[in-house]
């Protein structure tokens, strides 16, 4: 389901995102939602130069919002998710994480708890579904899970953000409420400082304009997206398919806490952190940008024409060039020569985190067996 179109789309110089059609129906959903939005604004690099080295603004209202009220809309969303929110104080936020059975990824969002109301905001083309999954789970708690879109997102760049934002919350996953509605919330950086404002969507335009008056250079989706992979951000359902348990994007601890109580999938991602690895991991892939063509979503990952993983976002960086977020499984080196598509590649070094720590529950495994 995509939200209508940006009135930001009118705007002088905004360009829609280009269309694609691929084999991966998933991955062209979610495009066909951020064809709602503005890729760029006729200079993709500087957008996201001046998001990196000053300030940008970014539309991201195609987001979409869910609103819940109710006394136990905290410690019911609790028991269903993956994350620990029962204690979320007020202005608190959280990134979480709806889980199938077997631990795998079917949902990611992030929600904000402010003055008696949870507000979620995920992707547009899973969004109907998560909340439609949430009503279903209500039963006799006290929460009442509905349509929030009238809040709609822009997400302010930049280490000069203080310069057109009034309220600015110091510290990740705090907010503050705004004076016309909504409120402000930092973020995790990507690369650079990150505030969401999650604003009344009849004051999109006005809240735009005020930021650009500002000084804020008007960056697209482009450029968000470009920070984003460089950060190794994943985003579920590009970077992740119908296999990904947390572990392999890097969720474990910002989406998923390990010490709560029982939940939907909760017992893949405790074997895993106590006993295992995730068979594939996150990493980041420079390409060739001399190929003839880019790779696209969900295209294979090979080496010696061995399938080892899969490509999720491919975006053009300012400073990088060409580059992927992908997943490849754990025991390929990261020094192995790689294509995607139709283009060679190599694994970011920096973008692999060591492991080789053996886990508590392994260790006690094996004291058990004498070894």
């Amino acid at each position: 389901m995509a939200l209508s179109p940006s009135p930001l789309l009118n705007s002088p110089g905004a360009a829609p995102a280009p269309e694609e059609s691929g084999e991966n129906d998933a991955v062209n959903r979610l495009r066909e939602c951020d064809s709602a939005v503005a890729w760029h604004y006729g200079d993709p690099l500087r957008e996201q130069r001046d998001a990196v080295q000053k300030v940008a603004v970014v539309d991201r209202s195609h987001r979409f919002v869910i609103a819940m009220a109710g006394e136990e809309r905290l410690s019911w969303l609790h028991t269903i998710s993956s994350q620990h929110i029962t204690d979320l104080p007020d202005g608190g936020s959280a990134e979480n994480l709806s889980l199938d059975v077997n631990g795998r990824v079917e949902h990611h969002f992030v929600l904000t708890d402010l003055a008696g109301t949870t507000w979620i905001d995920t992707e547009a083309a899973t969004g109907p579904a998560l909340l439609d999954f949430l009503k279903k789970m209500v039963f006799w708690a006290k929460a009442e899970p509905r349509d929030g879109n009238e809040l709609a997102v822009l997400t302010v760049l930049g280490p000069d953000a203080a310069n057109v934002l009034d309220e600015l919350p110091t510290t990740d996953y705090a907010a503050l409420p705004l004076p016309g509605g909504g409120f402000v919330r930092r973020m995790p950086s990507l690369g650079t400082p990150t505030f969401d404002l999650l604003i009344p969507r009849e004051q999109l335009t006005e809240v735009w304009q005020r930021l650009t008056d500002r000084g804020a250079t008007r960056a697209g989706l482009w450029a968000y997206e470009a920070l984003r992979v460089a950060a190794l951000s994943p985003r579920a359902g590009i970077d992740t398919d119908d296999r990904t348990i947390p572990h392999e994007v890097g969720w474990i601890g910002a989406a998923v806490h390990l010490d709560k109580g029982c939940y939907r999938g909760q017992e893949t991602v405790a074997r895993v952190h106590n006993l295992g690895k995730s068979p594939r991991r996150k990493v980041l892939l420079h390409l060739d940008g001399s190929a003839e063509g880019r790779p696209a979503p969900g295209d294979p990952v090979t080496a010696d024409g061995r399938a080892v993983g899969r490509v999720g976002t491919v975006i053009d960086h300012f400073e990088y060039g060409p580059i992927a977020l992908a997943l490849v499984k754990r025991n390929v080196p990261v020094e192995t020569t790689l294509v995607a598509g139709p283009s060679a590649a190599s694994i970011d070094p920096d973008s692999v985190a060591e492991d080789n720590e053996p886990q508590a529950g392994r260790l006690a495994v094996e004291r058990l067996r004498g070894r």
